[in-house]
């Protein structure tokens, strides 16, 4: 996730890579969730889904997958939140900020529809019983994994955003040990996970949450809001918190 640059290649390209990545993102996390996370029980009573820690190495592997990738050509942000915030601490430019998120709803949306055509060919019901419980959508309240509230799913989502858009923005800072980036993003991501999937299912990325959302049916489309306005809000907490306390050392 490094910062955009006059070498950088034109915004098309760059536009492209984050649109793979995206995608990437949510067919791998949302889909290990649809698919893996509750699979079947073995013959001797042993539970063969990846479970919750599951669910959570996958979001965390994807990211890290996608940042090793297709950052060198992009910067890796796969997520509007990391784009609002990178621009705010002043190390994205403001002028590619639209081109970047539209991008990556495109990306996103085309992963979780990927998703459905191969829930097409599911068991019988399988993908009508997926979008009834939701896609894998975030909620709050009766779409809650957890049955938490709103005040839980906005606080969650304002805090775990802006810590994970100061690992993204430090760890690609040029203080930084050159090559750990996609570790360190990755693993915080896998983290956030691990916090608050029963919270609300996670989103820390509006882009994933639209992703979900729009074959999640009426109730996930009617919470949507909250996971667009408050991991955006908290992605610009993060970029006016690295911009003031943790601004670039000059070049020699």
């Amino acid at each position: 996730m490094s910062d955009s640059t006059p070498a950088s290649p034109p915004l098309v390209t760059r536009m492209v890579a984050e649109a793979i990545g995206t995608l990437v993102l949510v067919f791998g996390g949302v889909g290990t969730a649809l698919y893996a996370a509750d699979f079947a029980v073995g013959g001797e009573g042993t539970p063969l889904g990846v479970g919750h820690l599951g669910v959570a190495l996958a979001f965390g592997l994807t990211v890290l997958v996608g940042v090793y990738a297709w950052g060198p050509i992009s910067g890796g942000h796969f997520n509007p939140a990391i784009t609002l915030g990178m621009a705010t601490a002043g190390r994205f430019a403001w002028k590619d900020v639209i081109g970047y998120i539209v991008a990556q709803i495109v990306g996103g949306v085309v992963g979780s529809t990927l998703l459905v055509l191969i829930g097409l060919f599911g068991p019988d019901k399988w993908l009508s019983t997926a979008q009834s419980g939701g896609f894998a959508s975030n909620g709050f309240g009766d779409h809650s994994p957890g049955g938490w509230g709103i005040g839980a799913a906005i606080l969650v989502e304002i805090i775990l955003t802006c810590v994970f858009v100061l690992v993204v923005a430090g760890s690609t800072s040029k203080r930084a040990p050159v090559g750990f980036a996609g570790l360190a993003i990755g693993l915080t991501l896998t983290l956030i996970h691990l916090i608050s999937i029963p919270i609300d299912n996670t989103s820390v990325n509006p882009a994933r949450s639209i992703a979900a959302a729009i074959y999640g049916g009426v109730g996930p489309l009617g919470q949507l809001w909250v996971f667009i306005v408050f991991p955006l809000v908290g992605g610009l907490i993060a970029g006016l918190v690295h911009r003031a306390l943790f601004p670039e050392p000059e070049l020699a």
